[in-house]
C-alpha cells in the first residue's frame, strides 16, 4: 500500500510541478488568443484540485501500477502516455466539436501536452514508488 502512496506523491507532485510552468507561461500566449473572452480571468481552484485528485489516480491506476506489477518503467512511459493522449483528446476534441473558437491547432498541442506531461508523470510515480519498495536508489 505505501508504494501507491509514494506513486501518488511523485506522480501529483511533478504533475503539479511541471503544469504550473506550463499553465502559466502558456495560459495568455496559446489558449487566451484562441478562447478569448469564454476563458476565466482566474481558474476555479475546487475544479481545478478535482481534476488534479481524479488524473493522478487514474495515472496511478492505469500507468504505474501495471508498471509495477512487471517491473518496468517502460510500461509507465507507455501507458501513460496513452491515457494522457485520451484524456487530452476528450477534452480538446469535445472543445474542437463544440466551440466555434477552438482551432485544430490548439487541439495538436494540448494534445501533443497532455500526452508528455502524464507520460512523465507516471514515470515519477513508477520511481517513486519503486525507491518506497527499496528497489531504487
Amino acid at each position: 500500500m505505501l508504494k501507491y502512496v509514494f506513486a501518488y506523491l511523485g506522480a501529483g507532485i511533478t504533475f503539479a510541478a511541471i503544469d504550473a510552468v506550463w499553465l502559466t507561461t502558456m495560459a495568455n500566449r496559446l489558449y487566451r488568443p484562441v478562447i478569448g473572452s469564454i476563458m476565466a480571468d482566474k481558474p476555479d481552484m475546487k475544479a481545478a484540485v478535482a481534476f488534479y485528485l481524479i488524473s493522478i489516480a487514474a495515472t496511478v491506476f492505469f500507468a504505474v501500477a501495471p508498471a509495477l506489477k512487471e517491473g518496468n518503467w517502460t510500461r509507465a512511459l507507455i501507458n501513460g502516455a496513452f491515457l494522457g493522449f485520451a484524456c487530452y483528446a476528450t477534452y480538446d476534441l469535445t472543445n474542437q466539436a463544440t466551440l466555434n473558437v477552438w482551432s485544430t491547432r490548439l487541439t495538436l498541442i494540448d494534445l501533443a501536452w497532455g500526452t508528455v506531461l502524464t507520460a512523465t508523470c507516471a514515470v515519477a510515480g513508477y520511481f517513486a514508488a519503486s525507491w518506497a519498495e527499496g528497489k531504487w536508489g
